[in-house]
């Protein structure tokens, strides 16, 4: 796929969405910190219920910290692997305290060193709440890239790597968004609705080669 092809795809999808961001609730880098941590295996919905219940109550480093792995479980047992989940949500405020002065650290090193923080977790942080031109891909970008012709790539790390440098700069900062959001529902995974695809003559996807 060719930058004026990719140029002509973005700006469809930002012309359709002008201020794409996550479907998460956050208000503060820690509570998307949270939040993240926890839509792993997890619906954002889902998510999003839980730190409906939780915020209110515990939003900072400390506060959840106080509560304790078995006091933060009572507000993420709806959640899948709330048990580890948990776990890791109390280490991590208690490196956040003791390293960061409670404030969520801006640099990939220092994020992927707390517990339950892999590179897509702070790549959607990075990108998120501190607007620096990270790629998280998940399944459903790793799926659009692919289908697409955009960036194709056999793993996320090889997509992610792609996008970042195909991607026209321009649109760099609010992709990951808009592909996330293509693919939760336009290009889904079985029956992508090609018919309601506002990049459908763009796209490279024949014969429905990549499932």
């Amino acid at each position: 796929m060719n930058k004026a092809k990719r140029t002509e795809i973005f700006s469809r999808l930002r012309q359709e969405n002008p201020n794409p961001t996550t479907e998460l609730n956050f208000n503060s880098p820690f509570e998307l910190l949270v939040a993240v941590t926890l839509s792993a295996q997890s619906t954002d919905v889902g998510v999003n219920k839980a730190t409906a219940r939780l915020f209110p109550v515990a939003n900072t480093p400390e506060a959840i910290y106080a509560l304790g792995v078995k006091g933060l479980k009572q507000y993420i047992k709806t959640i899948g692997l709330y048990n580890n989940k948990a776990k890791n949500i109390i280490a991590a405020c208690r490196i956040l305290i003791d390293k960061h002065h409670s404030q969520v650290p801006d640099t990939r090193e220092e994020l992927e060193a707390l517990p339950g923080v892999g590179r897509k977790t702070a790549n959607v942080i990075l990108n998120t709440a501190f607007r620096q031109p990270t790629m998280a891909v998940d399944t459903h970008i790793f799926r659009v890239a692919n289908r697409t012709g955009i960036a194709p790539g056999k793993n996320v790390l090889e997509v992610e790597k792609k996008l970042v440098k195909f991607v026209p700069e321009e649109f760099l900062l609010d992709a990951h968004h808009w592909l996330i959001l293509h693919g939760r529902y336009t290009c889904i995974a079985r029956k992508p609705r090609c018919s309601a695809c506002i990049i459908e003559d763009l796209c490279e996807y024949k014969n429905k080669v990549y499932e």
